[in-house]
C-alpha cells in the first residue's frame, strides 16, 4: 500500500468532524462480533422466557407400591378419584364474550408484536451496514493517517541519518584537525628549546663581548613569538576540545532520536499494516481512555528540527574552528620560520663582525710582536752604544789627567786642552742621550708588551664567541623543523 503523508500536513494532524446522525449502539449484540466477547453468564431476569422452573416447582412423586390390604379393596372408584361433573358451583365461569375478547387481545398483542419486531429487524439490519461502513471507513482513515504517519517518520529519520552522516565526518574532521595541532605544538618546543639554550650559551662569552647584541635581541623576540604562538594554539586547542564534546553531544541527541524514531516506524508500520484478519490482534479494555501522549505533531517535527538545526549550528562552529586552527598553524609557522631566519642573519652577521675583528686583532698581534722585536733590537743596539761611548771617555780622560801633570808654565790652556774638555762633554752627552732613549725604548718596550697581552686576551675572547656563535648555537640552529611540520603534518 503506498503510503500518503507529508511533513507537518498530516491529516493526523486535524481532527476530523464528528458526526451528526447515530444510530443506536449495538454493543449488546453479541452475534455481531462473532462470540469474539469474553463469556458472562447470564442472569434469571434474561433467562426467564425459557425457564419456567424459575416461577413454579415442579413436583416430584415417586410411585410406591403399598402393600396389598383389605381395606382398599372396599372403595369405590367415586371415592379414590374427585371427576369433573363432581365439580361444586364455587369455581368461576367466563361468558362466551369474555373468551371472544381474550382472544381479540391476543390477536392485537401478536400483531403488535410483530410488527414492533419486524420494525426492530429492519432497523437493527440498516444500523449494522451504517455501522459496518462507518466502521470501514474509520478504520481506512485510521489507516492512511498511519500512512502518513510513517511517511513523515521516514522523511525525519532520513534528514536526521543525513545530519548524523555530516556530523559523523565533521567530528572526524575537526578531531583530525586537533591531532594536527597537537603536533604542531609539539614541533614548537624543540625551536624554544634552541632559543632558550642558544641565550644561555651567550651568557658564556667574556670581557667586552658579553654585550646586548643585534643577536641576542632576535633570539629573545624568537622567545617570546614561539611562546606566544604555543599560547594561541593551546587557547584552540581548547577551543578544539570543548567544540568536539558539543558535537559529540548534539549527535548523541540525534541518535537518540533516531532510535526512537526507529522504535517509532517500527511500532506504527507494524499498526499500519494490520488488518482484521491479522494476527496477534485482542481485546485491551480501557486502552483507549489511557493518554501517555507527551507531544503534539507540531511539537514533535518542532524536537527533531530543533536537533538538526542544533547539529547543523555545532557542524557551522566546527567548520570555522577548523579554518581558524588551518589559519593559524599557517600563521604561526610563518611567524616562526620568519624569526628563526632573522636570528639566522643576525647570527651571521654577528659571526662575520667577530671573524673579522679576531682576523684584525690577529693582524695587529703580529705587528706588535714585530715591534716587539724591534724594540728589542734596539735596546741592544742602545746598549752597545753606551758601551762603546766608555773606552772614547777613558781616553779623553786619561789625556786629560796625564795632561794636568805639566810643569809650570806648560799647563797651557791651548787648543787642545779645550778640544779634550770638549770631547769629554760630547761624549757625556751622548752617553746621556743613549741612556734616556734607552729608558724610552724600555717604556716601549713594555707598553708593546701590555698591548701584546691585551691583544692576545682580546683575541682568545673572540675565538670564544665565534665558537658559541658559530658551532655551538649555529650548530643547533640547523635542526629547526620545516613548514610541514610546523603546521601539523608528519
Amino acid at each position: 500500500m503506498e503510503l500518503v503523508g507529508s511533513t507537518l500536513t498530516a491529516t493526523y494532524a486535524h481532527p476530523r468532524p464528528t458526526p451528526t446522525n447515530f444510530l443506536p449502539a449495538i454493543s449488546t449484540m453479541a452475534s455481531s462480533y462473532k462470540n469474539r466477547f469474553p463469556h458472562y453468564s447470564l442472569t434469571h431476569s434474561l433467562s426467564l422466557p425459557w425457564r419456567p422452573s424459575t416461577y413454579y416447582k415442579v413436583a416430584a412423586i415417586t410411585p410406591t407400591l403399598a402393600p396389598f390390604s383389605k381395606s382398599s379393596q372396599g372403595l369405590t372408584q367415586s371415592k379414590m378419584l374427585p371427576f369433573v361433573s363432581n365439580r361444586t358451583a364455587l369455581f368461576t365461569r367466563y361468558t362466551p364474550d369474555d373468551w371472544y375478547r381474550s382472544n381479540l387481545t391476543n390477536y392485537k398483542e401478536s400483531e403488535t408484536s410483530r410488527h414492533s419486531a419486524e420494525r426492530l429487524r429492519v432497523d437493527t439490519s440498516r444500523m449494522i451496514q451504517d455501522k459496518d461502513q462507518q466502521t470501514r471507513k474509520t478504520q481506512t482513515d485510521t489507516t492512511k493517517n498511519l500512512g502518513e504517519r510513517v511517511n513523515d517518520i521516514v522523511f525525519w529519520k532520513s534528514e536526521l541519518n543525513h545530519e548524523i552522516d555530516e556530523m559523523i565526518g565533521e567530528t572526524n574532521a575537526l578531531t583530525d584537525m586537533k591531532k594536527r595541532l597537537e603536533r604542531a605544538l609539539a614541533e614548537t618546543e624543540g625551536p624554544l628549546q634552541v632559543a632558550q639554550e642558544c641565550l644561555l650559551h651567550r651568557e658564556k662569552r667574556m670581557g667586552i663581548d658579553l654585550v646586548h647584541d643585534d643577536v641576542e635581541k632576535q633570539l629573545l623576540t624568537e622567545v617570546d613569538v614561539i611562546k606566544s604562538c604555543q599560547e594561541r594554539m593551546k587557547r584552540h586547542l581548547d577551543k578544539a576540545i570543548a567544540q568536539l564534546a558539543s558535537d559529540r553531544a548534539a549527535q548523541h541527541e540525534l541518535e537518540k532520536d533516531l532510535s526512537d524514531k526507529q522504535a517509532a516506524h517500527r511500532i506504527d508500520d507494524k499498526c499500519h499494516h494490520l488488518r482484521n484478519t491479522s494476527d496477534g490482534i485482542s481485546y485491551y479494555r480501557g486502552v483507549e481512555r489511557v493518554d501517555a501522549t507527551i507531544s503534539v505533531p507540531e511539537s514533535w517535527a518542532k524536537f527533531t528540527d530543533d536537533n538538526v538545526l542544533r547539529s547543523q549550528s555545532e557542524r557551522a562552529a566546527s567548520s570555522k574552528l577548523r579554518d581558524d586552527i588551518e589559519n593559524l598553524l599557517v600563521v604561526t609557522a610563518n611567524e616562526m620560520w620568519n624569526q628563526f631566519n632573522r636570528v639566522n642573519v643576525a647570527f651571521t652577521n654577528r659571526i662575520s663582525e667577530t671573524a673579522d675583528a679576531k682576523n684584525k686583532i690577529q693582524t695587529h698581534l703580529a705587528k706588535t710582536l714585530q715591534e716587539i722585536f724591534q724594540t728589542e733590537m734596539t735596546i741592544a743596539a742602545i746598549r752597545k752604544a753606551i758601551r762603546d761611548k766608555g773606552p772614547p771617555l777613558k781616553v779623553a780622560h786619561t789625556r786629560l789627567d796625564e795632561r794636568t801633570r805639566r810643569p809650570n808654565v806648560e799647563l797651557c790652556r791651548d787648543s787642545t786642552q779645550l778640544r779634550l774638555v770638549n770631547e769629554v762633554h760630547e761624549i757625556d752627552d751622548t752617553i746621556q742621550n743613549l741612556q734616556q732613549r734607552l729608558r724610552d725604548a724600555e717604556d716601549t718596550l713594555q707598553m708593546l708588551v701590555h698591548t701584546k697581552s691585551n691583544l692576545e686576551h682580546d683575541l682568545a675572547v673572540k675565538a670564544n664567541s665565534l665558537f658559541i656563535d658559530q658551532e655551538k648555537c649555529m650548530g643547533m640552529r640547523k635542526t629547526f623543523p620545516n613548514t610541514l611540520r610546523l603546521v601539523g603534518y608528519a
